[in-house]
């Protein structure tokens, strides 16, 4: 394991805690992820002795007038050096009550502090003191699960999970991001105590979904957080998708599922969270919308209106930012049938500039999501879509370039309209402004100053209003 303490500040941790006679380790993400070929930028430093103290005689000894961080309440201490992180903290045991995840703490040994890791993967410390430099402590057999791609908690997964709730969620990021399995016991300790998510924040429990979502096959996790019904109780509309409803032989896809093939699509090409969370929600109103209509089948007409009206209840419902992240979101969903139509149709000038002028600079990620919301078995059809799909970005692009609707700024204001016909204020101005934006998208005049102020002169006309000095 030396190799993985070759860097010089471990060298000083190692000595500092030499003179204070104390034992220091690095433990946790920083061991798994070493052993895993990963890169891991976050250090975990735990000593039998005072953290704080640690940190600070540490930074002491590599100057550059470092600063540490203390956190008393918590009794650890983080300094930064070049580009590690790196946190300081005693060892100690942990003792929960039901009704909370925060601990009472006392002073402990490694193996104490070894206990108390969410997983054997993550309890593997290696030695920094003269005595024991490079030695891989590992009392839980952690690199076994970790060779095996297990995930598998130091001690009963039922009082493990029990104590800390978040810790469920944590298996299952982890399930996603390593690729591994969670051990059975283990599994089935996080279906029988997932109703104690309930007393975790929603913003941690969010801040590990984020992170499932950001995994290269997001759907590892999500199908975990489904099979041990955590996903019932901390996003219920996301399983209200799932099943299959029959009215005679005729049924409709299984919403769940496809949700999720169309966010694994979607993670081959962009590791945007945002555009991630628009491919779960694109479909989020099926449920709501969802009609059988004779000599049709099922119908979800205007789901993507009310997708879009739901984006903001399930933003602040997992005390997601309510801001223009939201409003991206939104915005995608609102918008997501729009490309797929125009490529099952003849592709005119006048929908491509209205689909311009609604997205925005959004609208490629837009075409990047309605390309993962193709999910059919039926080859051929794909094809068809995907070459569909190019003739529409081709025409996007050849639009764009002729018309400049793409975050449109219309060439006449409505303080010019004011001027020409002498008018205050009032409704006339913005009948006058959507008539020309209007006029615009639907390829009847250029988007450029002239033909819209003359478009404008005989608008007014129209409307009884006379132009001033024209």
């Amino acid at each position: 394991m030396q190799n993985f303490i070759s860097q010089d500040f471990f060298r000083v941790i190692g000595s500092v805690c030499d003179e204070n006679h104390v034992e220091g380790y690095v433990i946790g993400g920083y061991v798994r992820d070493s052993l895993l070929a990963r890169t891991c930028k976050d250090i975990d430093i735990v000593v039998t002795g005072n953290g704080i103290d640690i940190a600070q005689q540490v930074a002491h000894k590599l100057g550059n007038n470092i600063h540490v961080s203390v956190f008393k309440n918590f009794g650890t201490a983080m300094l930064q050096f070049g580009e590690w992180n790196i946190e300081f903290v005693g060892a100690r045991k942990e003792s929960y009550n039901s009704d909370s995840r925060k601990p009472t703490v006392e002073s402990g040994s490694l193996v104490d502090d070894q206990k108390r890791r969410d997983f054997t993967i993550n309890a593997l410390a290696i030695g920094l003191n003269s005595s024991d430099k490079g030695q891989l402590l590992d009392p839980f057999e952690g690199i076994n699960d970790l060779n095996k791609g297990i995930l598998r908690t130091p001690l009963d997964p039922t009082i493990t999970y029990s104590d800390d709730p978040l810790r469920m969620m944590r298996a299952v990021r982890f399930a996603a991001q390593l690729g591994f399995t969670i051990e059975k016991d283990s599994l089935n300790a996080i279906a029988e105590n997932r109703d104690r998510i309930k007393i975790v924040s929603k913003e941690r429990i969010s801040d590990e979904l984020n992170k499932i979502i950001l995994s290269d096959i997001p759907s590892v996790g999500f199908k975990i957080l489904f099979d041990t019904k955590l996903l019932h109780l901390i996003f219920p509309q996301m399983t209200a998708l799932y099943g299959v409803e029959f009215v005679g032989n005729k049924g409709h896809k299984d919403n769940f599922y496809h949700t999720l093939q169309v966010l694994d699509n979607i993670s081959l090409n962009t590791k945007n969270l945002w555009l991630r969370w628009a491919a779960i929600l694109h479909d989020i109103a099926k449920p709501a919308t969802k009609r059988f209509e004779e000599g049709t089948g099922w119908t979800f007409h205007g789901h993507e209106d009310k997708g879009a009206r739901m984006v903001p209840i399930i933003f602040n419902q997992l005390k997601l930012p309510l801001n223009e992240k939201m409003k991206y979101v939104q915005k995608l969903v609102l918008l997501h049938l729009r490309p797929i139509v125009l490529a099952q149709n003849v592709v005119t000038d006048s929908a491509v500039r209205r689909l311009l002028f609604e997205a925005g600079d959004d609208i490629y990620d837009l075409m990047t999501l309605c390309q993962a919301d193709i999910t059919s078995k039926n080859e051929t059809k794909v094809k068809k879509y995907l070459h569909n799909f190019e003739l529409v970005k081709e025409k996007l692009e050849e639009v764009e370039s002729k018309d400049k609707v793409r975050n449109w700024q219309p060439p006449v204001t409505g303080e010019m309209i004011m001027k020409a016909f002498n008018l205050k204020p009032g409704p006339e101005i913005g009948v006058i402004k959507n008539a020309i934006r209007e006029a615009i998208l639907d390829g009847i005049i250029r988007n450029e100053f002239q033909e819209a102020w003359h478009f404008m002169i005989e608008k007014g006309k129209i409307m009884g209003l006379s132009p001033v000095n024209n």
